[in-house]
């Protein structure tokens, strides 16, 4: 059993100084609370059948607190410590330092009334609520032929208490009763009539919610409430050859699913939105995470040449000998993107979340952009109040722009970017000098067959990537919609020389 205490950071304490824009009842600003219950069990469990010592079961299960980003709480200052002294460089230069700078009796803002602090507020720190995992595994190993590991495992995570980026006081004006239809062929004029809103109607709904817009009616309140949460399942299998006689090899292959309903909530992509489409229902953001890989397969091999290794010809052994070939095959599944229609379709004020439209018949991975249309069934221009409909202007596309006002039907991360197919390669030569002292050569191949691989990521590196992507491959409306190699850079093959001298 493990008990751990995340003391409240002292910035994050600073909401205080913004008491004045509390609200009994519906908002606090105050001191965030620290949790205090964080217990966290642990257990594990080895066995090995027989006498041989040749198989292993394990199983485990445990719980584990994670930390809080600390800039969460460091873009979230009160109001009273967001004001600036603003001087004029035309009447205080040059000699702006010399005359005093800042004048001294300069303060932080201060607000005559709470009304006024309230509508300076654009951030809330809720109280502490650490984000936990709970982890479980159970997997058998066996040796066999002695240089030969098979190992098989299920491994299962689940998130809870994931901060997640959202606006507290806004809502959706657009809701499954409330909407502009989507059409994919031009409606008729009695189906027109009976449309009951104009995208003017909708644009005239008070965004904030009723509860909050007497006393925050004029910014939004953004904050990082703990409601996220994640599953992961994976089947691992592993075979290895042990270093022997010059040789060792190593093929992994794990099939997995990971589903979670948020995953860059500080906008560390555009291929995943960072907040909700509707920040006040989660429920729809569920799907299969962005960090899915649905398989993976890897096979590393070292060969350490065994001729002339023992030679006790210098030149031979030095110049014939002495090689060590080595690489990695990689294949690994699509990386998934969020299809957005980079408008405010159900005007929230924020265009971040909203997806697009899915028509069920339409070909794989196409898009189109739409027509708006009024009473009348005449395309006028976008964002027209008049509009009370859309025609697609590709009937046969899978993906429809959700025009201003209009219903979105499409999930998180349902567009598959391109696999992962890769070789890297290496060789290194060894001059041995005399005892304790040798001369290494070696050449390394990323990518090593140069095959073109327009990836939202490196390919054989951990670090994130993203070059070239505007997000307009992502928008159904654009003509370079899901051509992710306008995109994403080829990851052309790269070599690294090397060389080492050891005493």
């Amino acid at each position: 059993m493990r008990y751990e205490f995340k003391g409240v950071p002292e910035g994050d304490k600073l909401q205080r100084l913004n008491a004045i824009s509390s609200v009994p009842g519906l908002i606090e600003f105050r001191k965030p609370r620290a949790q205090k219950s964080n217990f966290v069990p642990r257990v594990g469990l080895a066995y090995s059948p027989g006498t041989s010592g040749r198989t292993s079961i394990r199983a485990g299960f445990g719980m584990s607190y994670d930390k809080y980003f600390d800039n969460l709480g460091l873009n979230s200052k009160p109001p009273q410590l967001e004001s600036t002294v603003d001087v004029n460089p035309a009447q205080t230069l040059p000699n702006f330092l010399a005359n005093g700078g800042i004048p001294p009796d300069a303060r932080p803002q201060a607000f005559a009334s709470a009304q006024e602090a309230r509508n300076a507020t654009s951030s809330f720190i809720v109280d502490q609520l650490l984000p936990y995992s709970i982890q479980w595994n159970v997997g058998a190993q066996r040796v066999f032929r002695d240089d030969y590991t098979l190992e098989v495992r299920y491994l299962g995570t689940r998130g809870v208490h994931l901060p997640t980026q959202s606006r507290i006081n806004i809502q959706s004006v657009v809701t499954p009763t409330r909407f502009l239809p989507t059409y994919l062929q031009p409606p008729g004029a009695a189906a027109l009539a009976d449309l009951p809103y104009t995208l003017g109607d909708l644009q005239a709904i008070d965004i904030v919610l009723p509860q909050w817009a007497p006393y925050f009616d004029k910014t939004n309140i953004t904050a990082f409430p703990y409601r996220g949460n994640s599953i992961y399942h994976g089947l691992a299998t592993e075979m290895t050859r042990r270093f022997k006689r010059g040789l060792l090899f190593r093929g992994a292959h794990t099939w997995s699913h990971n589903i979670d309903d948020s995953t860059a909530d500080l906008f560390s992509t555009l291929l995943a939105p960072r907040r909700p489409e509707d920040f006040q229902n989660m429920r729809k953001e569920r799907s299969t995470s962005f960090l899915d890989r649905r398989h993976r397969f890897t096979f590393s091999w070292v060969w350490d040449t065994p001729w002339l290794s023992t030679s006790e010809n210098w030149f031979l052994k030095n110049v014939v000998g002495n090689f060590t070939f080595s690489g990695t095959y990689t294949y690994e599944s699509p990386q998934l993107a969020t299809v957005q229609s980079g408008l405010d379709s159900n005007l929230n004020g924020d265009s971040a979340g909203d997806r697009a439209s899915v028509n069920i018949n339409g070909r794989p991975n196409t898009g189109s952009d739409v027509n708006p249309i009024d009473r009348g069934g005449r395309i006028v221009a976008a964002g027209s109040p008049e509009i009370v409909a859309y025609v697609a202007q590709n009937p046969n596309a899978q993906y429809i722009v959700a025009g201003l006002g209009a219903l979105t039907n499409a999930g998180r991360m349902t567009i598959p970017t391109r696999p992962i197919n890769n070789f890297d390669l290496g060789m290194k030569k060894v001059f041995s000098i005399r005892e304790g002292t040798r001369l290494e050569f070696a050449a390394q191949f990323f990518n090593a067959f140069n095959h073109p691989q327009f990836v939202p990521g490196y390919i054989n590196n951990v670090q994130f990537h993203e070059s070239r992507n505007t997000n307009n491959n992502l928008i159904p409306g654009n003509s370079i919609f899901n051509r992710h190699d306008l995109a994403f850079d080829s990851n052309a093959r790269a070599v690294q020389l090397v060389a080492r001298f050891q005493f």
